[in-house]
């Protein structure tokens, strides 16, 4: 299904003093945008927390140095910053 929703810019959480724009006026380009929208996408939503809650922590709560959240997260930063 198409749709005509072609938004010129789309605008992030500012990162410091620095505004944060997508934009798709740059023909065949990459870049690590990825990131930025999986940051935006957690804001919103509670991506992370969503996907955490999903896994069982078995460990012994007493030898736990990072959350179940935490290692999601990092998880999912380095996949993102894979691709």
């Amino acid at each position: 299904m198409n749709t005509e929703c072609k938004p010129e810019q789309l605008e992030f959480q500012s990162l410091g003093r620095r505004e944060v724009m997508g934009r798709f006026d740059g023909g065949r380009i990459t870049s690590d945008g990825g990131g930025l929208l999986l940051r935006e996408v957690d804001r919103h939503i509670g991506l992370l927390d969503r996907l955490a809650a999903c896994f069982t922590d078995h460990r012994n709560p007493e030898s736990i140095e990072h959350s179940v959240r935490d290692l999601v997260a990092q998880r999912v930063s380095s996949v993102s910053s894979a691709s």
